[in-house]
């Protein structure tokens, strides 16, 4: 039985390329999770972590975001999530302990964003 080799990761160069990689029909989406939390937190630096696109202040990565054959992902601090749950449910989108997804169909309300990355920069007293 032979092994298929799994593709190596790609490491982007920044936001720009990890998004011009993306699915096509998930890009707007990433494009306008990217301006929310740009806005959400001015001061906060664009890096690559993890492999995915972040927004980092001092040493903290603050929100995270990801896509993936189907959805994408916010990602957060744990606490910004659990203190967001009502909220994200309301949305009628799936949460894990550190992550929102959501899709083309079901894509996340703005203010939902602002609030977590909000909460997400407070968890980290930032």
């Amino acid at each position: 039985m032979s092994r298929q080799r799994k593709p190596a990761l790609t490491m982007f160069a920044d936001h720009d390329a990890y998004i011009a990689e993306a699915p096509e029909n998930l890009r707007p989406l990433l494009v306008r999770l990217r301006a929310q939390l740009a806005r959400a937190l001015p001061d906060a630096e664009e890096v690559i972590a993890y492999k995915m696109p972040g927004f980092r202040i001092g040493k903290s990565i603050i929100a995270g975001y990801a896509a993936f054959s189907k959805q994408c992902g916010l990602y957060l601090f744990p606490s910004a999530i659990t203190s967001h749950a009502d909220d994200i449910a309301a949305a009628g989108l799936k949460s894990t302990k550190t992550g929102v997804t959501f899709s083309p169909s079901q894509p996340i309300p703005d203010a939902l964003v602002r609030k977590l990355a909000l909460a997400s920069r407070k968890d980290q007293n930032l």
